[in-house]
């Protein structure tokens, strides 16, 4: 007689594989917060690992957070084992997908549209705002206290993007910026700072005059009377969860419909920590090719897709 198949599931955080020029920092979580689940069946065997990354939008250790009860949630309605590969920069988190060490992510646009181009990725959905629809917007932002009190008055001044991949932290602003008239020659200085998290604080701590930011962080630190909002964009398409193109067809329909039926807000809400900081509060729709289309022109038009 057979005996009957325990399930259960690795997650685990992965800090190797970061680039020589890539810091590697220490992820230090609770005790509580270390969660160790095996998975044995009658060959004790373990199953094949999927990696999951994610561009950095927190600080790393808050990301973590976030990210570990939503893998926990995949695995436990997929029955596939899902383990965290963290990277401290969009570029290294797309090369570890381009190398194998990476097979699901989420992804910010760009991101997305680099792996789909280059790595032959595929994206499976796209994250829905606050109000379910599937987009966010870019925040361009000073200090509290700021005399910028427009976007005209930028000119001259130090700004903060954040990684130069990213959608909301880069792309976004610097179109935005352009149509307010002031390029990158414009500025006294400005530098790619890797993370919404950092840009925030390098504009709070008066290290740069104004810089840019993903909505939801931005909203949230002007109810705490922390920065000015000088100008919020239009809709772009929100970020994506995304897979290498060899991952199998069944494995691919098993982890879409688990996405699709995530319910952060309502049945899996108390499964999850913070997952309102993300761009997906509300969980995912499928994903339509020509929602990315006008992102894939601005990506043309700065140069990036050249450089990587």
């Amino acid at each position: 007689m057979l005996k009957s198949l325990y399930l259960a599931i690795y997650l685990l955080v992965l800090l190797s594989g970061c680039t020589e020029q890539e810091a590697s920092k220490k992820v230090s979580l609770k005790p509580s917060e270390q969660k160790s689940f095996t998975v044995t069946n009658e060959q004790d065997q373990i199953p094949k690992k999927y990696y999951f990354g994610f561009d950095l939008r927190l600080a790393a250790k808050d990301d973590v957070k976030i990210y570990l009860p939503f893998l926990k949630y995949l695995s436990d309605h997929t029955g596939l084992v899902f383990l965290l590969k963290l990277s401290m920069h969009y570029e290294s988190n797309l090369e570890k997908f381009g190398n194998g060490q990476i097979d699901f992510a989420a992804l910010g646009p760009v991101s997305a549209i680099i792996a789909m181009d280059k790595y032959r990725a595929k994206c499976l959905v796209i994250g829905l705002n606050g109000d379910s629809k599937p987009e966010y917007k870019a925040v361009i932002f000073t200090s509290l206290n700021s005399t910028i009190n427009s976007l005209s008055d930028i000119k001259g001044k130090s700004f903060a993007f954040g990684d130069r991949l990213s959608t909301q932290g880069h792309i976004i602003p610097r179109k935005m910026l352009e149509d307010a008239g002031i390029t990158l020659k414009d500025f006294s200085r400005y530098t790619y700072t890797g993370s919404h998290a950092n840009t925030a604080k390098a504009v709070i701590n008066g290290n740069y005059d104004a810089g840019a930011l993903q909505d939801n962080m931005a909203y949230r630190l002007e109810k705490e009377s922390r920065i000015k909002i000088l100008s919020v964009s239009k809709p772009y398409p929100s970020s994506l969860i995304c897979s290498r193109g060899d991952i199998p067809g069944h494995i691919i329909g098993q982890i879409k419909k688990a996405l699709l039926e995530f319910s952060p807000q309502g049945k899996h809400k108390d499964l999850l920590y913070d997952w309102h900081k993300t761009e997906m509060p509300m969980g995912f729709a499928p994903l339509q090719q020509e929602q990315l289309n006008e992102v894939r022109g601005l990506i043309k038009r700065y140069g990036i897709m050249s450089s990587n």
